[in-house]
């Protein structure tokens, strides 16, 4: 995964902070690690949004305003119901080699025969989560759908090995859908209304 610089700051949680950030362009968050006190601190709101919107997955170096830096990753992000703005996100430090569950976002290639049969590709997921070190887990995760046929569906459990190659592990129930190929939509034929008859009296 690449690495992306993002420079924070700390913040003391008093009373209408996080309104005051706001205007000022930053987004509250908090910084955990097991075995450690939180850390409340605020990010750049543009550069935030930069970095939940990717397509793909990162390892964050938090840069603090002292100069020391620290390798982290995104588990979690509020969003405003209004506006979809980011309002709030939080952050976990992680050491080298230790085993993290992170989400990489999936991606679909391929044209099989359900497609070619006129089905259509319907992404039932669009990140899957994975366990393993950070160095060994991908920004993101290409599925093949090229031997996929109308009407089939992709489970976890029928990702092939070789994705993984164990260097990580899907994390969830095996059974559940990934993506799927369904059958076209028919439309409806429309029927011309028939005009009432007149009588002549």
């Amino acid at each position: 995964m690449e690495t992306i610089v993002l420079a924070v700051e700390p913040r003391t949680c008093s009373k209408n902070e996080a309104k005051t950030l706001r205007t000022e362009g930053k987004v509250p968050a908090v910084v955990y690690h097991n075995g450690e006190d939180n850390q409340h601190i605020c990010v750049n709101e543009l550069a935030l949004e930069k970095l939940v919107h990717s397509p793909e997955s990162h390892i964050i170096n938090l840069e603090f305003p002292d100069g020391k830096n620290r390798r982290s990753l995104i588990k979690d992000v509020q969003f405003d119901p209004v506006t979809d703005k980011v309002i709030h996100a939080d952050f976990q430090f992680f050491s080298a080699g230790e085993v993290l569950e992170m989400e990489v976002p999936v991606t679909f290639t391929g044209k099989g025969p359900g497609i070619e049969a006129g089905g259509r590709l319907q992404a039932l997921v669009h990140a899957l989560t994975v366990k393993g070190v950070p160095s060994s887990i991908p920004d993101h995760i290409t599925l093949d759908i090229s031997a996929m046929e109308l009407g089939e569906t992709m489970h976890i459990k029928e990702i092939p090995a070789e994705i993984a190659a164990g260097k990580f592990e899907f994390v969830g129930e095996p059974e559940t859908p990934v993506v799927s190929i369904t059958a076209p939509r028919v439309e409806a034929e429309k029927t011309e209304e028939e005009e009432p008859e007149s009588t002549e009296e």
